[in-house]
């Protein structure tokens, strides 16, 4: 058997499962993983020290295509601080329609962290739109963020609730209440559910909630194909769901496995803090901070940034992509199935 909705049938694949977008670093291996078993994997905005940006994504999407041939997609931060937000925007789309390949396979455009207008305002992509099947999903944390990426036009919602690493907003509403905020307004909108899902059981919980597939993170970094050091890896299984704290990170608050890093870098308690904040920073200040991505990233937990979320209490173990997503189907579909018998 196999799950069908909106998303599904939208994106061309088989499964409700979605890689969220996971940068600064390389989910390479990983986008081909989950592209392979049925789901959709997502290249990273790479931003890794004395990495280009643009060059990184664009062998990262040649190397993908010559090792699968199912649809994926790919992440572009848009935030204000983010450098190469909107080269990337241009240069990315043109390089897609110039490849065969890429324009077939590349289905799935996902900016975050800033505004959902940035990519659409580009010609590059404009015309790709034009000419392919890509679709544009932006990720909203808070459903006036929302409201605002359907003001702009995008084809659908990366849905992500407070318990979910990486970035996040101030208002930090939980996935449960915020899926069913975003639902009760667009109840016809394709909604990909984030936050806090890592097994069959949460995919069943949001597709009942009216979201067409799920968005994982923490689950997809603890496993075999991920990039991610071993040791960064190990964290996930020993873990509990209180091991996350709330940060402050480059584009506002961030979800961090609890270290020495996170401890040291207590959440800005409002947004207006945030942005004043901002106003003092130099370059050499958000290097510094995405070095200290690159530290976990490598391998030194302590020092280092660990973007983790909550999910982490439900993961046990470190499989393989196949495995994780043939399970948590499996197990969403058992869950659909009981729920069905309640029915009287």
């Amino acid at each position: 058997m196999t799950i069908k909705t909106k998303i599904t049938e939208k994106l061309g694949i088989k499964h409700p499962i979605i890689a969220a977008p996971m940068g600064p670093f390389y989910t390479t291996e990983l986008t081909i993983a989950v592209s392979n078993a049925g789901g959709l994997g997502v290249l990273s905005h790479i931003g890794l020290a004395e990495k280009d940006p643009v060059e990184e994504m664009k062998k990262d999407m040649l190397h993908v295509v010559e090792h699968t041939d199912k649809p994926f997609g790919f992440n572009i931060r848009t935030s204000r601080m983010e450098p190469y937000a909107s080269v990337l925007c241009h240069d990315i789309p043109k390089f897609i329609m110039e490849n065969p390949k890429l324009k077939e396979q590349c289905i799935y455009a996902l900016t975050s962290a800033g505004s959902a207008k940035t990519l659409p305002s580009s010609s590059t992509f404009q015309k790709l739109k034009e000419e392919s099947e890509i679709k544009h999903f932006h990720v909203a944390p808070a459903l006036w963020l929302a409201e605002k990426c359907v003001s702009a036009g995008v084809d659908g919602l990366v849905v992500t609730g407070g318990e979910g690493g990486g970035h996040q907003s101030y208002e930090m509403v939980s996935t449960l209440v915020l899926l069913q905020q975003v639902q009760q307004k667009y109840p016809d909108f394709p909604i990909v559910a984030c936050g806090g899902f890592a097994t069959g059981e949460g995919l069943a919980a949001a597709l009942a909630l009216g979201a067409g597939a799920v968005a994982m993170g923490s689950r997809f970094i603890s496993s075999k194909e991920s990039e991610f050091h071993e040791v960064y890896k190990n964290v996930v299984p020993p873990a509990q769901a209180q091991d996350t704290v709330m940060a402050t990170g480059v584009f506002g608050p961030i979800r961090l496995w609890k270290n020495k890093y996170a401890v040291e870098h207590v959440m800005i308690g409002s947004k207006e803090e945030k942005l004043a904040q901002e106003a003092t920073l130099s370059a050499d200040d958000i290097i510094e901070t995405m070095r200290a991505y690159e530290l976990a990233y490598k391998g030194n937990v302590e020092d280092g940034a660990v973007l983790l979320g909550q999910s982490i209490g439900l993961i046990n173990d470190i499989e393989s992509v196949s495995y994780i997503i043939e399970k948590t189907v499996k197990d969403a579909e058992a869950a659909l199935k009981r729920a069905t018998g309640l029915i009287i």
